[in-house]
């Protein structure tokens, strides 16, 4: 099973120009221009779009692909899977949302979310804009324009679209968001420009689809499993089993499975139903020999009036082993607010030192801050 241009797909470009189907002739893939690639892709047996520098996919017994991690915290993997696997969870956003409207991505290639609302749009047959080669301003624009209906999008994306001057999207009726979670001052900015419905996914690039949010969903949770997902959270670290998942990473190394189920580096604890995130295990820090998850400062921090962005950081302390200091966007004047609501909030050995002003946040191309840019800033 591979993956189709539907006879009824269409692709759009940034331009405005249209562009069908090509060959699929597969293999290593510039991601820009992003129709070349996707008609090289569509078709093939196995391919990769992104780091060419790279050795090629290994063609397997089944169709496959490999997609590139986020890499927020260190270099892209690659990571091989089915093309089933994802035309698995195809079907099931079929049913759930109705898809094959005309359809929007505005991130690169190279970010799997992009790719897979890509690919998802054209295999069911919905016309697809692809709009990572402007600026948001002019996004938002073509969004108006062209009559989207549907949008793949990071948070981070989404962010530069609400801050971006331009029209009201009233057009859009599903935005479809992975990356990460919503903050409720984006999610009121959405509100503020679209009525579209706003359906959070939690997954990894090893797992896709793990979670998804709906509107009964508590503000602080990922949403309840993912229809055909199970999770398992025995050691506190988020497990799963799925059609869905990668077969491991490209380089041949296995990805990390215990006793049949998939480790996701996660931790997270499950409530009524609905998982919540706790933080990465690989950014986790002892202070005073109290385990800390920097996400859980970032989700709070993103809460306060006069921050945009926000990235903590550990920082070395020959006493506590570490203490933390942020990096942030936003209005300094409220510095002297923020560090003691924070104090108040966590206490001291939680709460940041100090936080850093920026007037720019570096990016990934996932869309994800790109916290070693971050931390060498520092």
């Amino acid at each position: 099973m591979r993956f189709r241009w539907h006879s009824a797909a269409r692709l759009i470009d940034g331009a405005g120009l249209a562009h069908g189907p090509g060959q699929g002739t597969g293999g290593v893939l510039p991601d820009r221009p992003g129709a070349a690639a996707l008609q090289a892709a569509l078709g093939a047996d196995c391919f990769r779009i992104g780091a060419e520098d790279q050795p090629a996919p290994k063609p397997g017994p089944l169709p496959i692909l490999e997609t590139l991690s986020g890499g927020t915290s260190g270099p892209p993997k690659r990571i091989r899977r089915t093309q089933a696997s994802w035309i698995a969870s195809f079907a099931v956003n079929h049913r759930l949302f109705t898809l094959g409207a005309p359809a929007a991505v505005l991130g690169r290639l190279v970010h799997s979310l992009a790719l897979y609302g890509a690919v998802e749009t054209l295999h069911l047959g919905g016309t697809l804009h692809l709009l990572d080669t402007l600026r948001p301003d002019r996004q938002r624009a073509a969004l108006a324009a062209r009559g989207v209906e549907i949008l793949y999008a990071t948070p981070a994306q989404l962010r530069l679209l609400v801050e971006a001057p331009g029209p009201a999207l009233p057009g859009l009726r599903l935005i479809l968001v992975g990356g990460s979670k919503l903050d409720p001052g984006l999610r009121a900015a959405l509100h503020a420009i679209t009525a579209a419905r706003i359906s959070e996914f939690y997954g990894a690039a090893e797992a896709s689809f793990i979670t998804l949010a709906d509107p009964d969903t508590p503000p602080d949770s990922v949403g309840r499993p993912y229809p055909g997902v199970g999770i398992d959270l025995g050691s506190g670290e988020i497990r799963v089993r799925s059609p869905y998942l990668a077969e491991g990473y490209g380089d041949g190394r296995p990805a990390n499975w215990q006793d049949g189920w998939l480790c996701l580096d996660e931790d997270g604890r499950m409530e009524n139903g609905f998982l919540y995130l706790l933080g990465r295990r690989s950014r986790m820090v002892k202070i005073a020999d109290q385990s800390v998850h920097p996400e859980e400062i970032e989700a709070l921090m993103l809460t306060l009036a006069g921050i945009t962005r926000a990235a903590v950081l550990p920082r070395q302390d020959p006493l506590r082993g570490h203490v933390l200091e942020a990096v942030v966007m936003g209005d300094p004047a409220s510095a002297d607010a923020i560090l003691a609501t924070l104090r108040a909030r966590l206490g001291p050995l939680k709460a940041p030192r100090r936080l850093h002003w920026r007037d720019d946040w570096p990016m990934l191309p996932s869309g994800k801050p790109d916290l070693v840019a971050l931390e060498r800033d520092l």
